[in-house]
């Protein structure tokens, strides 16, 4: 089993104490990045069992020139760990029982090459969960210290506030501060051991609420930003509570001085200035080390970088991006930023040009409009592993689900980004032929009061490298102006066919032609092939065959049959109770399974040789996924209601067997909302399958609705538990002794064995008439056998024993 897909900008990065790598937090674990090559190198795993959410690195020992490689991690799960980092060894643990947001450890310094960490305090931003977040002004933030040396916790609280809120310190440990709504929070940390009454405590006000904060590293100053984008810089802050002997007094008014320019409600500040750029919230703040540069950040994807003396700026464009967090290193000539979709760029300073770039998948995006009938999803190039995902800049991004990393990105829109800009452009959907060579896309412009829509259809061809495509083809208004509905490409063959609401679909065939003039030119293209449509109902979903023989498209609530070559329709399958949102042919067999969603939602697997329906359930499926050379296909099933907007929405996914409506296994899963299924060939590297008879297993992969995923064998026994799946302990021997068990009778052991496996989450019942009657009606055996089948299992049975 294999996991990826985490979130590389979840919290701030630390730089080694060389400058040689960048220690991101990445899900459960820290995973450890050469800034020269953007490689990962090694990964800190196996000492917490949720996210992690802060890492702090040891500084040079002082008594030692030997750069240290010990660091500090704090998590989701309650704990802090100490780890040797070039090891990847885990040396200690403490255990706070909370959820920490966020840690600092001021006046943090290393011993030697002691591997016990000297008296550290960490201060801790953490939730108490024991609050219910739904009670009238819950305080469930709570900053609390922890003696690291002797894993114990120092005092009372400093803060409670709503939320846990992010911590930030100064350079010299000497300030610690929060933002809290329109108020910064600031204490004054005595140096080296203390006692919790030693700590003093200011409040700065602002008439908007705060988002940022950063201390001065060289003197009493402090830049906090609002949700406005205006900056504001304190000059002398604690000058009357905090004691005179500070360490860093430069450039602070005396405390006799009558003015205080710009200081609101008689703060403890000697001035206080306004800087404005940014439109929207600032997300970060950060002094340069030498003191004389202030840079910012946020949703336009722009640093920018301030002079304090002059006020004068400079800017760093075309991120492409929000930022999230700016990091320095201790090589001043090296920093970082995070963007929120998912990179960090390496910086060389002072120009701040890009030398290397972190990139994970790519984040979901938010739609600011709706749009009938697109519902973003990512696609699969199943032959060589890749996900596609859309992206918010126009692209495709292709990302290795076996090596957890990018391998390119399509730019589909030739048009600048700008994170600020109101959504006026999009790209909709995305598909990928069976053997990954084509791939095709719509974009979509949105009218500027109701007028100048546009609709593009655009082919791609494969290049000699793997996820390398180039434009083929541009097909302006596909069908007319009508949304597509959906894209599928043919097996085999050089076709696809495009779906529309306005009742149409067509098929589009790639071929080439020559031009006749002095020299013979060869043009290559797609070109409509033919047209069809089915009454004028709406066409909301299509499929071929595995061997693209059969064309199978949903005209509202019916699937029609069709010959691709000739368009010719073969025959109308059944009627379902809401419109047909998705279709897919399982394997090589004559099934075809449908997904409705709507007020009556259902799962129905037809029978297209029958004609008719063979099995159905009433469930809302988010996603479906067919297996190729194997009868069967999964289903990702929402618990709650399908129209709940929460992405951590737990699920369900469903492994069935075409011919047996009753599922083979099942998975618990989180955040299935917005998730997506596939299945996969295993790749070599995948060494914990191995391939039997010289065939490569069959995996499925589960993409949760954060782009997160696990890559599993659904038929093995040795899938371990992980964050996105939970397994049950049913073992087989229970396992064939309820539902359509009790009526058919036990299945052979062979079949028992590759049937169910240790995954199925069905528990038995100890009332067995509860699940006889279970499933669906037409598949019921006859009511004789159910009551003598239901008698018996009321009955005790006892062994026939001879006087």
């Amino acid at each position: 089993m294999m996991t990826g897909g985490q979130s590389f900008v979840s919290s701030p990065p630390t730089f080694s104490n060389d400058g040689k790598k960048l220690l991101v937090c990445t899900g459960f674990t820290v995973s450890i990045f050469s800034t020269s090559t953007g490689m990962k190198i090694v990964e800190l795993e196996g000492g917490h069992t949720d996210c992690v959410t802060s890492v702090i690195v040891l500084p040079v020992a002082m008594s030692s020139s030997k750069l240290m490689s010990y660091c500090w991690t704090s998590s989701l799960d309650g704990t802090i760990c100490y780890w040797d980092f070039d090891s990847a060894e885990l040396i200690n643990k403490v255990n706070v029982q909370l959820p920490i947001h966020s840690m600092v450890i001021p006046n943090i310094s290393a011993t030697g090459t002691d591997k016990k960490a000297s008296n550290h305090y960490a201060f801790v931003s953490v939730e108490d969960v024991n609050i219910s977040a739904d009670e009238n002004k819950a305080l469930r933030g709570k900053i609390q210290i922890f003696n690291l040396t002797n894993s114990h916790r120092v005092g009372g609280l400093l803060a409670e506030t709503r939320n846990p809120e992010l911590l930030s310190v100064s350079k010299n440990g000497e300030f610690l501060g929060i933002t809290n709504k329109r108020k910064l929070h600031i204490w004054k940390i005595p140096a080296k051991d203390f006692r919790f009454d030693e700590i003093k405590k200011i409040k700065l006000h602002h008439t908007k609420n705060l988002t940022s904060l950063a201390f001065h590293p060289n003197m009493r100053m402090l830049a906090g930003g609002d949700v406005t984008g205006r900056i504001l810089i304190w000059i002398g802050f604690g000058r009357r509570k905090f004691a005179r002997n500070s360490q860093i007094d430069n450039g602070v008014k005396d405390a006799t001085d009558d003015e205080n320019p710009g200081v609101r409600g008689g703060d403890d500040a000697a001035s206080c200035s306004t800087w404005h750029w940014h439109s929207s919230a600032v997300k970060f703040l950060f002094f340069s080390s030498d003191g004389a540069y202030l840079y910012s950040g946020g949703k336009e994807g722009v640093i920018v970088v301030w002079q304090l003396d002059t006020g004068k700026k400079k800017f760093k464009p075309r991120l492409g991006s929000p930022l999230v967090y700016f990091t320095e290193s201790p090589d001043p000539s090296l920093s970082c930023v995070s963007c929120a979709n998912n990179r960090i760029h390496i910086l060389k300073m002072p120009t701040m040009e890009i030398t290397n770039s972190i990139a994970g998948i790519k984040l979901p995006f938010p739609f600011t409009v709706e749009h009938k009938g697109y519902r973003t999803r990512v696609a699969y190039e199943q032959t060589n592993g890749l996900v596609a995902v859309l992206t918010e800049d126009y692209c495709v991004q292709f990302y290795s689900l076996f090596d957890n990393h990018e391998v390119s990105e399509v730019q589909v829109c030739k048009r600048n980004f700008q994170p600020v800009d109101d959504v006026m452009l999009y790209v909709a959907l995305v598909a990928i032929s069976d053997d990954g060579s084509l791939m095709g896309t719509i974009d979509v412009k949105l009218p500027e009061e109701s007028l100048g829509e546009l609709i593009s259809l655009k082919f791609w061809m494969r290049g000699s490298r793997m996820a390398e495509y180039s434009l083929s083809t541009i097909i302006y208004e596909p069908h007319s102006d009508a949304g597509v509905s959906c894209l599928a490409f043919r097996p085999g063959h050089g076709m696809a066919v495009t779906t529309s609401f306005g009742g149409e679909f067509k098929a589009w065939v790639h071929g080439s032609h020559f031009k006749a003039t002095d020299q013979l030119i060869q043009r290559t293209g797609w070109r409509c092939q033919s047209v069809g449509s089915y009454k004028g109902k709406p066409l909301s979903a299509a499929a071929f065959s595995a061997d693209g023989s059969v064309l199978a498209i949903a005209a509202e609530t019916v699937i029609t049959l069709w010959e691709p070559d000739t368009n010719i329709l073969v025959a109308v399958i059944g009627d379902t109770h809401s419109p047909i949102t998705e279709l897919s042919f399982i394997g090589k067999s004559e099934y075809l399974v449908s997904l409705t969603h709507g007020s009556k939602p259902q799962l129905a697997v037809w029978r297209t040789s029958k004609l008719g329906l063979f099995w159905s359930y009433k469930l809302f499926a988010e996603a479906l996924s067919s297996s190729r050379d194997e009868s069967q296909f999964a289903v990702l099933v929402l618990i709650n209601s399908p129209y709940e907007t929460n992405v951590n929405e737990d699920g369900v996914i469903l492994l069935f067997d075409v011919e047996n409506p009753v599922p083979v296994a099942t998975w618990m899963v989180k955040k299935a909302k917005g998730g997506s299924l596939a299945f996969l060939h295993a790749n070599p590297s995948f060494h914990e399958s191995e391939a039997t008879d010289g065939e490569k297993p069959t995996l499925l992969v589960y993409v949760n609705g954060d782009h997160e995923y696990i890559i599993f064998d659904p038929h093995s026994k040795d899938n371990i538990t992980c964050k996105n799946t939970q397994k049950s302990h049913l073992n087989l021997e229970e396992a064939g002794r309820f539902g359509y068990a009790s009526l058919y009778g036990d299945l052979s052991k062979s079949n028992l064995k590759q049937a169910l496996v240790p995954e199925i989450t069905f528990v038995p019942s100890e009332k067995p008439w509860e699940t006889i009657f279970s499933g669906s009606s037409h598949v019921l055996p006859p009511l004789t056998k159910l009551c003598t089948t239901f008698l018996a299992s009321l009955l005790e049975k006892r062994p026939n024993i001879d006087d």
